[in-house]
């Protein structure tokens, strides 16, 4: 019985995992990058993720890439007498002891010019180009459309 116990809570462990994945650079943790399935045809994608500094100095994330897409870009979604309005934005800052989220209806990372659609399940490569820390590739989860990401 104690096995069957022990062998049950190693699988949720790696449930949680599987889901909850982060990545490290430098001073930096890159938490949970993931995005939404995208329909056959449409050209583009969005990325959210995480980006904490524990270190002494900001870092600046000033450029992305993938293999998946022609082009990655940054962009803020604000809101403007109820209407909502992406702008594209130049670098994103991370401060000492600090913490950005990329998520839905605020910054972002825009996939433009898709090879192919985003599926459920799979992974895409994500270069992140720091300027302190220099550059990781983190995997982009593709997670269901209505879930809620596990950070």
């Amino acid at each position: 019985m104690l096995r069957q116990c022990f062998t049950l809570l190693a699988a949720a462990g790696l449930a949680v995992a599987a889901h909850a994945h982060q990545f490290s650079v430098g001073e930096l943790i890159i938490g949970h990058p993931w995005s939404r399935p995208t329909a056959p045809g449409m050209p583009i994608g969005v990325a959210y993720l995480s980006i904490t500094n524990k270190g002494a100095r900001r870092d600046t994330l000033i450029a992305a890439s993938s293999p998946a897409a022609a082009r990655v870009e940054f962009h803020r979604t604000t809101f403007d007498s109820g209407m909502a309005q992406m702008r594209p934005i130049d670098t994103v800052v991370v401060e000492p002891d600090a913490t950005i989220t990329a998520e839905p209806g605020g910054l972002h990372l825009m996939l433009i010019g898709l090879k192919s659609p985003l599926v459920v399940g799979t992974t895409i490569p994500l270069v992140l180009h720091f300027e302190v820390a220099g550059e990781i590739t983190v995997q982009l989860q593709i997670e269901p459309m209505g879930s809620t990401p596990h950070r």
